[in-house]
This record gives structure tokens, sequence and C-alpha cells, in this order.
């Protein structure tokens, strides 16, 4: 027990050595510390899952989410007990409030980051979901830009196709039509088209004629529209439009468990929207409440520490740091007091080994002019 309350009062960012002389105060830095550690945990799981989907289908992706995990939730955990502990209680409620404001405006944004990638998680199923619609409704809007992009780069040969199918079908209904008609003459039925003449005569032999025409025509018409056809063919496949099909099922549910995180947190905004672009009150309250969690329970560490009242453990270390202060100032003098009589002894000797050269070759010049 002794050691878990010590972990945790490390964890508050509290000096150990003030805070265990007031017994009052143990469980209020412990409750800081507690604090800090859980959102640290929770902010390595969002960070490891947020990193899973990144590295989603590596055969390492497990290994770089538990590092990428450990990673940022220390640092969250750094950050956190940073906050905390830097808060000043020697100041009025407005200064400390003032204080303590880009601390809180920085635990905001680190709880909107890790509530993140805990809500792909909760609306998992719903993101599925909403994942294969959206893959869908692309692919559709695929195949629609391939065909209008074939129409238009094709118009004409499309034209000229649908013009031989046109062509073609008169020219069956004509031969059918012109057959009939051939029977009638031959067997002699008197129509407004027919002589009445039974047999194989000039009229039989006129329309036979008209009908072999005809069907010459239709040959013509049937072999241009093949090949037609083969060219357009070859040109859909060439465009990909042959290619390109609806997802299936089981596909959609392939790329859905394969999706990135851009992709997921894309489907989670949308979450709270409607098909028809008004928004969905109960998935928005849903998300928003999920992430205001984590934002309070991020604030929550310097919320404690501000609403707190001033105890006998910041007087201690209030007092302490004017001791360290006054410490650091008196080593100060210490020092500049050592540099300056250093610094004047050795001025001293200088002088002193500056006269002796001067002397000496005073006296050395001197011996020299009375010897010349």
């Amino acid at each position: 027990m002794k050691k878990v309350t010590r972990f945790f009062w490390f964890c508050s960012g509290a000096h150990i050595g003030t805070l265990k002389k007031y017994p009052i105060e143990h469980n209020k830095y412990v409750g800081i510390g507690a604090t800090i550690f859980f959102t640290a945990l929770f902010a390595s799981l969002s960070g490891g899952y947020a990193m899973y989907f990144v590295f989603s289908g590596n055969a390492f992706a497990v290994g770089f989410a538990i590092l990428f995990g450990l990673l940022w939730g220390t640092a969250i955990f750094n950050m956190d007990r940073y906050i905390v502990s830097s808060i000043n209680k020697q100041g009025t409620t407005n200064q400390q409030i003032l204080q303590a404001s880009p601390r809180i405006l920085l635990a905001i944004m680190i709880g909107i980051v890790i509530s993140r990638p805990l809500e792909l998680k909760i609306f998992d199923k719903e993101i599925r979901q909403k994942l294969k619609t959206a893959y869908l409704k692309g692919q559709h809007s695929k195949i629609d830009t391939l065909q209008k992009t074939y129409q238009q780069k094709y118009a004409m040969e499309l034209g000229h196709n649908l013009d031989l199918k046109k062509e073609k079908d008169s020219l069956e209904k004509d031969i059918n039509h012109s057959r009939y008609e051939l029977n009638q003459e031959v067997f002699g039925d008197k129509t407004n088209q027919t002589s009445g003449i039974s047999g194989y005569g000039t009229y039989a032999k006129q329309k036979a004629a008209i009908l072999a025409e005809k069907e010459n025509r239709l040959k013509t018409v049937t072999d241009d529209l093949g090949k037609m056809d083969n060219y357009l063919g070859a040109r859909k496949d060439y465009e990909g439009l042959n290619s390109t099909r609806l997802f299936t099922d089981k596909q959609l549910d392939s790329l859905a468990n394969v999706a990135g995180f851009a992709d997921r947190n894309w489907a989670l905004g949308q979450l709270s929207y409607n098909t028809n672009g008004t928004r969905d009150l109960d998935t928005y309250m849903a998300q928003s409440f999920i992430g205001y969690l984590f934002i309070l329970f991020e604030c929550l560490p310097v919320f404690v520490k501000l609403m707190s009242p001033k105890g006998p453990y910041d007087v201690a270390v209030a007092k302490l740091s004017e001791a360290n202060i006054h410490f650091a100032e008196r080593d100060k003098d210490r020092d500049i007091a050592v540099t300056d009589q250093v610094y004047d002894y050795q001025l001293e000797n200088d002088v002193e080994h500056r006269k002796k050269i001067i002397t000496g070759q005073s006296d050395y010049d001197m011996e020299r002019q009375s010897y010349d």
C-alpha cells in the first residue's frame, strides 16, 4: 500500500520529502496522482489504437501500436504532471485561474486528441456500415463517370452504331414484308401489291430481286454492326468500363476492415448527419458526451488543484522555494566574492612579476652601458 501511495505521489508531481510531513495532504495528492496516471493510461490505449489502424495490414502493426501507445502515454503523463505541479497556490484565486488558463487549454486539446481514437472503437460497427455505404456510392459514381466519359469520347461512333441498329431493324421488317408479298405473288393472291397471276413470273422476279437486294444490304449492315460492336467493346475494355463492377458484400467487408484512420475518422464525423444532410441529434449527443467526458477527465487534475484550499504542504513548498531562492542568491554572492578575491590576488601577482621583469631589464641595460 505504501508503494502505491508513493507512486501516486510521484504521479502528482509533489515533493515527496515535504509531503510526508503533512498527513492531512496525503489523500489529496494520491487522488491527483491517480487521476493523472489513469489519464495517461487512457491516452496510451487511445494512441496505440490509432496507430494500429495507421499500420493496419502490416505484420508489425501490433508492435508499432504498442510502442507508440507507450510513448504517447508517457508524453501525456509528463505533460499532465507538469501542468498540475506548476500551479502556484500562493496567489489570489484570479491569479491562479489566470496562471492555469494556458494549462487548461492544453488539457482540453489533449482530451480531444485522446478521445477521438476511443470514439472510433466505440462506434466501430456504425463506422463500418457507413464506410460500406460510402464505398458502394463511390463505386457507383466511378462507374457513372466512366460511362459519361466513354459516351462523350466516342459519341460519333456510338451514334453511327445506333444508326446501324435502326437500319438493321428496319431492313429485317422490310425483308419479312417483302417475303410475304413474294409468296402472295407466286401463289396468285390478288392484293394492291400483287398482280394475282400465280407462278414465278415477271412480277415475282422483280419482287425476288428487291428482296435479294435488301438481304444483301442487311448482310452488309450486320457485318458493319458487328465490327462496330467489337470496336466499341475493345474501347470499353481500354477505358475500364468492362472491368469496373460494383463491390460485392465480401469485398465491402474487406475494404471496411482495412480502412485507414482518415477514412474511419471521416465516417465517424458523418455518423452525426442523416442522409438528407440534417443533424442526427441522438448520435451527435452521444459523440459529444464521450468527447466532453475525456476533456473533463483530462482537466480534472487541474480543477482539483485549483479548487483545493491552500494546505500546509503548499505553504511548506512555498517556504522551501523561498529558502532555495535565498540560498541561490547567497551562493551567487559567495561565488562573486571568491571570484573578486582570486582576481585581485592574480592581479597583484601579475603586477609584482612585471615589476621584477622591468627591474631586471633596467639593471641589464645599466651594466651594458657601463661596459661600453
